[in-house]
């Protein structure tokens, strides 16, 4: 089979690019080793992604936006930034900005079901779920790939979006930076006695991190990151016992709480692609740029990447020139890079400073927190570019 385009991972990096493309002229071809139904109805996977605005821009102009359900999507009107047993924290709101939102939390399955409805009702992307690449290779004239079924497809352009830990990276000999934090994190949702406000708070304890991402009515994600052993201690108890015991843990800040979710344990685990692009192929979303959700730039990252690429690749081809050349996936790149690197490495910094409880990082911690209150425009700067808005 021939198409333009052979996207590998049908996650919603994969499915926003092939939802770009809709109306280039290209054929493009998602293929996904997950059944056909885990795709048009994805599982809760405990993951709230927080989308900037520039992401919801994105999500509209793709029409994803229109296919989430109204009360799936709440407001992050502030965030705060706890440390250990003080009550100071560090605040983010749109204090001087016309925005009244800081971003909206939507749950990463609903994105994926609406990414996939776009792509689905697209006549020039096929998806071909079910399938796992078994071979693939790229040359100067284009790029193939050999199924698990013996089938064979061949593209001018391959894009890898298989997660983090991507196997078509691997296959294209493009190695990764990767940081084992040594952690596991645990998502899930919580109903709780007191309200949130819209208010996402990250608390750096000794020992445990615990993020409560507000969701409507008195209900939040909680984002809980453990070492492996405490882990599975807290994934062992009984569900009746699991929110009293994140209530004790979160020292009753929002009141009794109940869990209302199943529980999702991942890995804490960081990765930066030495290159995002080579001969024919290039990469996006975690297969690019896997980020520590800290910061909660990951899935916005992976939604500015495929926009950047499918411009690059839209123009080129409305030119008539090769919209796989060095020069076009090369301009992604250093683009790409250019946006992600640096809050990569901040983001490692700060989970490397805030996850140590020996005395020095205890004062370093705190003194951040104190100092970032008080530099103003150092943290307005912070606000934009979490809300990815453009300046006040």
């Amino acid at each position: 089979m021939q198409f333009d385009i052979v996207i590998v991972g049908g996650g919603p990096a994969g499915l926003a690019l092939a939802a770009s493309l809709r109306g280039s002229g290209l054929s493009a071809a998602v293929v996904e080793r997950q059944a056909a139904s885990a795709l048009a109805e994805p599982a809760f996977d405990g993951r709230e992604i927080a989308l900037t605005h520039h992401s919801q821009d994105i999500l509209r102009r793709l029409g994803a936006w229109d296919h989430l359900p109204p009360d799936s999507i709440a407001p992050l009107r502030e965030a705060r930034v706890l440390n250990g047993g003080s009550a100071y924290a560090l605040r983010f709101d749109t204090a001087g900005r016309p925005e009244a939102e800081l971003g909206r939390l939507v749950p990463n399955h609903a994105i994926r079901r609406a990414l996939h409805r776009v792509v689905a009702a697209a006549p020039e992307v096929t998806l071909l779920a079910g399938r796992g690449v078994a071979r693939m290779a790229t040359d100067v004239d284009g790029a193939w790939l050999d199924l698990e079924d013996g089938q064979r497809l061949r593209a001018g352009l391959l894009v890898a979006a298989d997660s983090r830990f991507s196997g078509a990276r691997q296959a294209l000999g493009i190695g990764a930076e990767t940081r084992d934090f040594g952690k596991r994190m645990m998502v899930c949702r919580l109903r709780h006695a007191g309200e949130h406000g819209g208010i996402a708070t990250e608390w750096f304890d000794y020992g445990q991190t615990i993020a409560m991402l507000p969701l409507n009515g008195r209900h939040s994600s909680a984002v809980i990151t453990l070492p492996p052993d405490e882990m599975a201690r807290l994934e062992a108890l009984p569900p009746e016992a699991f929110g009293p015991e994140i209530a004790r843990r979160y020292r009753q800040r929002l009141g009794a709480m109940e869990l209302v979710s199943t529980r999702h344990v991942y890995p804490l685990v960081s990765v930066y692609a030495e290159r995002f692009a080579t001969t024919r192929a290039t990469l996006i979303g975690d297969a690019a740029v896997g980020m520590h959700p800290v910061t909660a730039h990951g899935f916005n990252f992976g939604l500015r990447g495929q926009d950047l690429l499918a411009r690059e690749i839209r123009a080129a081809h409305a030119a008539g020139r090769d919209f796989a050349a060095p020069a076009v996936l090369r301009r992604y790149a250093l683009a790409h890079r250019r946006a992600t690197r640096g809050l990569y490495l901040a983001t490692n910094a700060t989970a490397l400073i805030y996850g140590e409880a020996a005395l020095p990082a205890r004062l370093l911690r705190n003194a951040a927190l104190r100092l970032g209150n008080h530099l103003r425009p150092v943290r307005q700067r912070i606000v934009a570019q979490l809300m990815e808005a453009g300046p006040a």
